[in-house]
């Protein structure tokens, strides 16, 4: 568990030196779980076969059931993030009403693209095979 702790924290941590160091406007944390993204993918690419240089924690399912409890307690992750809300009512005393139209509307742009995307992907499949099989 701590090795796989490590590589996820590593990943973030190189995420965030990629996004400072390069200046781009991109979270260090999402570049991070994209760099933990291309590492699963290399891990499970029979290619490469990277398993067999890798510890036993990285291979052997501990990795994924180590992200899996960091998910299950994800809500005590937001305290911090509540608390900063709290410590600041002033902006958003000053701001709210701008932030509430921004959520409300980037909401529903994001629920409106799900539909679409979904839609295509309905179609697509729904849609019989070259060789007319479903």
């Amino acid at each position: 568990m701590i090795a796989s702790l490590a590589l996820i924290l590593l990943a973030q941590l190189v995420g965030e030196a990629i996004a400072r160091g390069a200046h781009v406007p991109i979270p260090g944390p999402v570049i991070g779980m994209g760099l933990m993204f291309g590492f699963l993918l290399l891990r499970d690419s029979a290619r490469f076969g990277l398993p067999r240089f890798l510890p036993k924690p990285l291979t052997d399912g501990t990795l994924e059931n180590t992200a899996r409890g960091l998910l299950l307690n994800l809500s005590l992750l937001f305290v911090p993030a509540g608390v900063g809300v709290v410590g600041r009512l002033d902006l958003l005393r000053a701001q709210g009403v701008k932030l509430a139209i921004v959520l409300v509307v980037s909401t529903a742009l994001s629920l409106l693209v799900t539909v679409l995307v979904f839609r295509a992907v309905a179609a697509r499949v729904e849609r019989p095979g070259r060789d007319g099989e479903r």
